[in-house]
């Protein structure tokens, strides 16, 4: 019986950290080729901690049962660097497209008040024991392997192999907690929630299907799971950086009738670091990003509380570029 081939490329990372050159010369090249290709992959490894996972899944199994009431307790909004509870309906990715999902935010937990910024503070933590140490130890575990790919793109970009450790020591990037409850009634509709991500890369880690990519046909095709991988997919960041030979690919999540957990690990760049093609001896084919910047703006294009705050001028947003700016579009 032949075996159905995956629908996306598997790129092994054991050998990511290993002392050998070659060793991770060839992963870095196995990452290139995956990322030029089609800019959504799976990574399996020795690495993966599947304790860790399990631990998590509990955590937010645990928080979302919770009554509402105690949920918003921890609203985003109320957070000083958009951090804690996203119910339903918070998100829009277009007009009229409320996102059937809730989340929980988590950034780098940034203690010191000098360098703070809108994404960059104190998190805001549920009153639930256990939550914020198996939370943090999770986004410690996926940061560290978020480094070692960042490391493997220097090598891939023909760049020092440490290129982007000093532009990625403070960096906002955020772990997204996301329920999508049961829904019997679900039917897919065509377009909900389309987007990019906005950061470097994504690693990504589901508790069922639903993922929806675009092709480079343009049409929208399923991504199953596989046992003993997290899906990894290209942000604007370093489609700018690669100078466009990697693409951000434009993706969804289908309203399927069966509950569903998410953990996605958005890698950035520094607050303030300015997002520039890498590549040597190519003409740079995109404008500079402020990297701070364009995902603030991006997020307030989004977030239902930070867009009052623009309609009350309270907020003025600087140099946001279109939500649909990055990616291929859908054809179908």
């Amino acid at each position: 019986m032949m075996t159905k081939a995956p629908v996306l490329p598997i790129v092994d990372i054991t050998r990511i950290d290993s002392n050998r050159i070659e060793d991770r010369l060839a992963v870095a090249e196995e990452l290139d080729r995956a990322c030029a290709d089609t800019g959504f992959l799976y990574i399996r490894g020795a690495q993966l901690d599947a304790a860790l996972f399990d631990r998590l899944i509990a955590r937010a199994k645990a928080y979302f049962a919770l009554p509402a009431e105690a949920k918003m307790q921890s609203y985003i909004g109320l957070s000083e660097n958009h951090s804690g509870y996203v119910p339903v309906g918070e998100e829009q990715f277009g007009e009229g497209s409320d996102d059937l999902k809730e989340a929980y935010d988590i950034n780098r937990d940034y203690p010191n008040a000098a360098g703070r910024n809108p994404l960059l503070g104190p998190n805001i933590w549920p009153d639930m024991p256990g939550f914020r140490e198996d939370v943090q130890a999770y986004y410690g575990h996926v940061t560290q392997i978020g480094g070692a790919l960042f490391r493997s793109f220097a090598l891939a970009l023909g760049l020092a192999e440490d290129h982007f450790d000093a532009l990625t020591s403070h960096s906002p990037s955020q772990l997204r907690l996301i329920h999508y409850p049961y829904d019997a009634t679900a039917r897919d509709c065509p377009g909900i929630g389309a987007h990019t991500d906005y950061e470097c890369f994504t690693l990504l880690f589901a508790t069922a299907p639903g993922l929806q990519i675009i092709n480079k046909q343009g049409a929208w095709i399923d991504v199953p799971l596989i046992d003993g991988t997290v899906i990894m997919n290209i942000g604007d960041m370093m489609e700018i950086m690669s100078n466009g030979r990697y693409i951000a690919t434009r993706h969804r999540v289908k309203k399927v009738p069966e509950e569903r957990y998410s953990f996605a690990l958005f890698h950035a760049c520094n607050y303030d670091h300015v997002i520039a093609p890498v590549v040597k001896g190519e003409a740079p084919r995109y404008a500079l990003l402020k990297c701070g910047e364009h995902l603030y703006n991006q997020t307030a294009q989004t977030f239902a509380y930070l867009k009052r705050r623009i309609a009350s001028g309270e907020l003025v947003l600087n140099d946001a570029v279109p939500l649909d700016s990055f990616g291929q579009r859908a054809s179908v």
